[in-house]
């Protein structure tokens, strides 16, 4: 089995997993109990909680634990929205956003709010003088990914952090979802942030929004203060240690790990790069790990499960994407063609040089059947 969906979740690590059975035997009390048991359970995930802001970077954010970016992402654009819609009604984001960005953003357009795309450069980078025309009196919140998911664009979070500094009663929120655990990143200046230990390694279930301390935003689980005041319900004891766990993890080797990933891309793009009809969509701004391809002529989905008979696994969208023509690749390549006919490969340091091999095998086998049908 060659498994080359990475963005889509990663598997486990078995120490992060010997982490969580530890913690879910050891640490049977609720951390919201005032008995020995549930401070011992409570003691844990302050632990956690500060390792995370260690190993980030970020000490004067709150760690809010969710069930993942999807949750932290509603948490955060909701939350915010809610909380300073007498300031405005006002909210800027790009084209290349995840589902759960549009999703609560749809959401709110119904309740009034107004929504801008900011303009993209021809590599897909957020144009900063497009942002700036955007920004109004009324701008609350200005949501933008760290990195894509289909095509894995990295954007300028921090040049556009400085943009935003200027402007006090506007926050500025970032789903870095594919960024975490894959790439370093600068998070101190920004207001919020989303990530899932799924993709660095830890188990589904368990994710984060940071929030800096001064900022206030209304919850969306409401019932009492549990970890935080602005999140409700029993803390995951286990789950809050193992993302800890996993983040810990993935950064001892972080450097090591980025540098096998992108020479296995050089390689991977090497050996694809002379096919009539394969055009590559991610470019130089692009983290290593994904690698979206069109394979005009064959639908993705046709291309997946071709490849799928060889035991290789890659993804066509982001595993939440909904439509079968990809938004991402539309924006960046202004193609129909390409938008409709994309997959994405996603690489780890777990990848080999002999994985890639037999993919690029299977992939010259797929093309060659699917073409003459």
């Amino acid at each position: 089995m060659i498994y080359l969906d990475y963005s889509a979740t990663t598997p486990v690590n078995k120490e992060v997993l010997d982490t969580f059975n530890k913690v879910s035997l050891d640490f049977v009390g609720n951390p919201n109990s005032l008995h020995k048991l549930g401070v011992e359970s409570k003691n844990l995930i302050d632990k956690s909680i500060e390792q995370i802001k260690q190993i980030l970077n970020v000490p004067n954010h709150e760690v809010i634990f969710t069930s993942g970016s999807s949750e932290a992402n509603n948490l955060a654009i909701k939350g915010i929205c809610e909380k300073y819609q007498n300031r405005g009604k006002h909210i800027i984001t790009t084209e290349l956003e995840h589902s759960s960005i549009y999703g609560p953003l749809n959401y709110l357009s119904e309740l009034g709010f107004e929504v801008d795309f900011v303009k993209l450069d021809e590599f897909g980078m957020v144009d900063l003088e497009s942002l700036k025309s955007l920004i109004r009196d009324d701008t609350i919140l200005v949501s933008i990914t760290a990195v894509n998911s289909e095509i894995g664009i990295k954007q300028p979070i921090n040049e556009i952090a400085e943009i935003l500094n200027q402007y006090p009663k506007c926050y500025f929120h970032v789903d870095a979802t594919q960024a975490v655990g894959k790439v370093k990143v600068d998070l101190t200046n920004i207001d919020l942030v989303s990530f899932s230990a799924h993709k660095f390694f830890g188990l589904k279930g368990i994710g984060c929004l940071l929030k800096k301390n001064n900022i206030v935003i209304n919850p969306q689980i409401n019932g009492g203060k549990s970890t935080s005041n602005y999140r409700s319900g029993t803390p995951t004891v286990a789950l809050d240690a193992s993302l800890a766990k996993a983040l810990r993890l993935v950064y001892q080797d972080i450097g090591v790990a980025y540098k096998h990933v992108e020479e296995l891309n050089s390689y991977l793009k090497e050996k694809i790069k002379d096919y009539d009809n394969v055009y590559i969509n991610s470019n130089e701004y692009s983290i290593p790990h994904i690698l979206n391809l069109s394979v005009v002529g064959i639908k993705p989905e046709t291309m997946l499960h071709a490849l799928e008979e060889h035991d290789i696994y890659i993804s066509t969208q982001s595993a939440c994407a909904t439509g079968a023509s990809s938004k991402a690749v539309m924006a960046l390549t202004k193609s129909i063609d390409r938008a409709n006919s994309s997959i994405r490969i996603s690489l780890s340091k777990l990848t080999t040089k002999e994985e890639i091999d037999k993919f690029v095998d299977a992939f010259d086998k797929c093309i060659k059947k699917l073409l003459l049908k």
